[in-house]
């Protein structure tokens, strides 16, 4: 490598470094998963579990997403979780709370609820379902945003809303008081690059298997289902490429990408708890219409964890 390249790799590295580090929502987000007992949220388990993040370093735990069944909570027990989570937590990571909805004025009433409750920011997924235009995703989050007054996450994710945000209506976005972030999962490394390209929106993975490359081009972090089960390997991927490090990044990501697979065998988040659940974390129980996953996915999902030496 020539002095002028290495001298132009060193400083995009040191780029890369140094707008992690002022970015708020920097590192691993963990999409935590919704522990239920015959039918009722085990607060017992999720308690146990926030508490692991906390010992682990995860930068923030994410309540009520997908990864955590919202679909099938309760407007109570939705708002019992975030209030049981920001208590547990205790300001020692990051708590954002999941209130997107196809309803706007449920997602405020939501987002309102969850800054009554301490929560750190707002995670808003697009409406799914309504197939609303760009317009209509322009004034759903200005008006989240400006109703909910709580710092807001978008999270674009096409394979389950059936509508993508496009980067043109993320920057017209970003000019709106409250829209901080995205979390990104429409599987295109071209949209990132435009996301991050077009405005100074923070890019946080929405994909576990893409959150490297995703790096490599202007994300700083990840909101993980992955980091259920692995959170500090996560964490050392995503430090080890904040750090210049991008050869070491690349080997973890190489040695979780079977385990991040085997987690997507089946739709999110069947695999993740029944890994859990395998490793005697939660009980594995799942909301209907969500059920057990197949015998030949379980034992892929088994030699997967044991291949990464768990025991399962």
């Amino acid at each position: 490598m020539t002095k002028r390249a290495n001298t132009g790799r060193m400083a995009s590295q040191a780029a890369a470094k140094g707008a992690a580090a002022k970015a708020k929502y920097a590192g691993v987000h963990v999409a935590l998963v919704t522990p239920f007992k015959e039918g009722r949220i085990d607060f017992d388990r999720l308690g146990d579990l926030i508490d692991f993040h906390v010992e682990k370093k995860t930068r923030g735990i994410v309540l009520c997403g997908t990864t955590g069944e919202s679909a099938t909570l309760s407007h109570k027990e939705h708002e019992s979780v975030i209030e049981f989570g920001v208590k547990r937590a205790a300001g020692k990571t990051l708590v954002i709370a999941g209130t997107g909805s196809n309803n706007t004025v449920e997602a405020v009433a939501l987002t309102r609820f969850a800054r009554k409750a301490g929560a750190d920011a707002a995670l808003v997924i697009t409406p799914y379902y309504n197939k609303p235009t760009q317009e209509g995703l322009a004034q759903y989050f200005r008006t989240v945003a400006e109703k909910g007054d709580l710092p807001i996450i978008m999270y674009n994710v096409p394979s389950r809303t059936a509508v993508n945000m496009t980067p043109e209506t993320c920057a017209r976005l970003a000019e709106a008081h409250g829209i901080v972030a995205i979390k990104e999962a429409a599987g295109s490394l071209d949209q990132v690059t435009e996301i991050v390209m077009r405005t100074p929106l923070e890019v946080l993975s929405g994909d576990d298997s893409l959150t490297l490359p995703m790096l490599a081009v202007g994300a700083v972090g990840v909101v993980s289902v992955v980091a259920n089960v692995l959170p500090v390997e996560v964490s050392e991927m995503v430090n080890a490429f904040f750090a210049g490090a991008t050869a070491e990044a690349a080997k973890i990501h190489r040695r979780l990408y079977p385990v991040t697979k085997a987690l997507f065998l089946e739709t999110n988040p069947i695999p993740v708890k029944t890994a859990m659940a395998l490793l005697g974390r939660i009980d594995g129980e799942l909301r209907s219409p969500l059920c057990a996953m197949s015998e030949g996915n379980l034992e892929k999902l088994k030699t997967a964890l044991r291949e990464f030496n768990f025991k399962a």
